[in-house]
């Protein structure tokens, strides 16, 4: 049989963290069976953040999929770029020639 993740809203991360603080980290944690890593994870977020950083953020797949997005965005305006730099700089010297050609008939 496959175990169920267990999950907290935010109202009882807050309690429990709460709860470590006074009655210690080992002792709080065996009492609501989390993990110390899962304990300090979640309060790192707190500290840093306060009860938004308690909040999940499931879009993680997403915000890979838009990294890959913006990454390739990047090198399209590069490459953009580099062919408007090259199409500038032949039409100058076709200016240039022609210019030339022109002095040269008279």
């Amino acid at each position: 049989m496959g175990t169920t993740k267990r999950t907290w809203d935010i109202e009882e991360k807050v309690s429990i963290l709460k709860d470590i603080e006074k009655t210690g980290v080992v002792e709080g944690c065996r009492k609501h069976g989390i993990y110390p890593s899962t304990y300090y994870e979640w309060k790192k977020k707190y500290d840093e953040h306060g009860v938004d950083g308690l909040i999940p953020h499931y879009g993680r797949k997403e915000a890979g999929e838009l990294r890959k997005i913006k990454k390739e965005n990047e090198r399209l305006k590069k490459l953009l770029a580099e062919k408007e730099l090259e199409l500038s700089i032949k039409s100058e010297l076709l200016k240039k020639k022609t210019a030339q050609w022109k002095s040269a008939k008279k």
